[in-house]
């Protein structure tokens, strides 16, 4: 991957808030503060577009990096590799769904073609394919076969198109190649059924003929919308980006961004978004404020993806099966990404005969058993909710909404009400060391900070904190033991919503492997 944005240069905008700002704004103080509230006021109406909330209600999903990489031992190819190293001889894409549903995933992105221009598909566009290896002599289609096995397992599937393609002559040549590029998206959005996730990577370079390729990715995109309206598009594109590959999103991770303008016609920057895409602060208050006013720029929805790899290599290289990530590790990313406002996407590539490597499979499977350990039992599912404030006193809007399983009912405050406590009765003491907090996010992102507190038969005692909460945060702590709990959210940009409080214990990872072991299931 080497992730790296240079590519695309245009964008779809969709749901985006456009503030008006008087282009002289008073020094007065009274209206430097209106005006601010006004932004942060109308940054919390801004919610996600459908593809977005389907993105992030899969949560964990796998990455694929697959290819003629897997058989040089390169990462990025240069284009002029034989097709007849491609052989794979026990490809088993059934294998691949099997490890990772067994690790809670909910679907699969496949390399469908990498910088190398060699495509898994028999594209009628180029014959740097598998249409010329010895696989299935010649007759293979690792796509069709991924993406049938995924339906057939209950998986989503997406695909991943490179934009950057180092064996195609006309790259460079600007409309020849988006011509090219097209013709090849539309054999994947066409032929392999739903595609619920588009990658686009942002790595580029100079072509064969020595130029810089201008994508057209507006016409990328609304290609995308037409043939495949529910897919999401990241990591170039109007639903998502990604800011590094470590695999950990921010600790305060906010969806809704501004959008800088781009700093040329050939760097694709989400609309220059990228000026801060390694910062910890993408949406603060005094970020937004800061760019609306100063600078007149939009606000959006966006949505971090975090993204890494189960080996120090996106391709599979024999000699990294002794750095494989451990399950501590990957427990720690899913936390850092997952429980921090973000989806993630855990590379997982597979080997040259085709398969997921037994020490990545054992990882993932180790991984899932300790998730489904930890998340089984919601200690708070069905509490006795009370609320300082509940909006317009309407049963509607209860905080019993937040303990009865359904993410479509919430609770919200009237307006006007930015801090406000709920607290939870568990009809009896229970021991947990995980929680989970999610707002309604189709209302928007809103809680700035709060505190758990619990009953202690005397005073109620801080156990846990958190900034920022959005679709979700999963929130780590020593075993506390508690009949009453309490939810104290103390900033909001504006009434603050909640859909989901869930207590959870997770016991010891080692006593889980344990268990696994010992029960032959590993």
């Amino acid at each position: 991957m080497n992730y790296s944005l240079g590519t695309l240069q245009k964008l779809v905008i969709l749901s985006i808030v456009t503030l008006t700002v008087p282009t002289a704004v008073s020094a007065d103080q009274d209206n430097q503060t209106g005006l601010k509230e006004q932004i942060v006021r109308q940054a919390a109406y801004i919610t996600p577009n459908p593809q977005q909330i389907r993105w992030m209600k899969m949560g964990f999903s796998a990455f694929v990096h697959f290819g003629i990489n897997t058989f040089t031992g390169r990462q990025w190819g240069d284009g002029k590799e034989d097709p007849k190293l491609f052989n794979p001889t026990a490809f088993d894409a059934r294998q691949w769904v099997r490890v990772c549903k067994e690790a809670g995933m909910k679907m699969i992105v496949l390399t469908a073609k990498h910088h190398d221009g060699f495509c898994l598909w028999p594209s009628k566009y180029t014959e740097h394919s598998v249409k010329n290896s010895p696989w299935r002599d010649g007759q293979g289609d690792v796509v069709r076969e991924v993406s049938d096995a995924c339906r057939e397992g209950g998986l989503k599937f997406g695909i991943y198109l490179s934009p950057w393609d180092r064996h195609e002559p006309s790259y460079g040549d600007s409309p020849r190649y988006n011509e090219f590029y097209k013709n090849q998206l539309q054999e994947l959005l066409t032929n392999y059924g739903e595609i619920s996730e588009v990658w686009l990577d942002g790595a580029c370079g100079e072509g064969p003929n020595g130029k810089v390729q201008e994508c057209d990715c507006d016409g990328f995109f609304g290609m995308i919308r037409h043939y495949q309206p529910g897919a999401a598009i990241c990591c170039c594109g109007p639903d998502g980006y990604v800011k590094d590959e470590s695999g950990y999103g921010r600790e305060t991770e906010w969806m809704v961004v501004p959008l800088f303008k781009a700093p040329s016609a050939r760097i694709y920057t989400g609309l220059g978004f990228l000026k801060y895409v390694t910062k910890n602060d993408v949406g603060s208050r005094e970020m937004i404020t800061q760019e609306v006013i100063k600078n007149d720029v939009p606000l959006r929805w966006y949505i971090s993806e975090n993204i890494t790899s189960i080996r120090p290599g996106w391709f599979y290289h024999a000699n990294q099966d002794e750095q494989v990530k451990t399950v501590e590790k990957l427990l720690d990313i899913y936390y850092g990404s997952v429980g921090r406002n973000g989806p993630l996407l855990l590379n997982l590539p597979p080997d040259r005969r085709g398969l997921i490597h037994e020490t990545d499979a054992q990882r993932m499977r180790n991984l899932g058993k300790v998730l489904r350990a930890t998340f089984k039992d919601d200690l708070a599912r069905g509490a006795s909710a009370k609320a300082s404030n509940i909006r317009n006193n309407n049963p509607a809007y209860a905080p019993a909404n937040t303990v009865d399983g359904d993410s479509n009912t919430y609770w919200i405050t009237d307006d006007g009400v930015t801090a406000a406590i709920v607290e939870f009765d568990l009809g009896q003491e229970q021991t947990f060391n995980r929680a989970m907090l999610q707002e309604h996010i189709e209302t928007g992102q809103r809680v700035e900070q709060f505190v758990l507190e619990l009953w202690d038969g005397q005073n109620w005692k801080e156990f846990a904190k958190g900034t920022t909460i959005g679709y979700k945060r999963i929130l780590r702590f020593a075993d506390v033991a508690a009949r009453k709990v309490r939810l104290k959210i103390t900033r909001s940009r504006v009434c603050p919503t909640l859909s989901n409080f869930a207590l959870f214990y997770a016991p010891p990872i080692s006593q889980v492997i344990t268990a696994v072991s010992r029960n032959g299931s590993s």
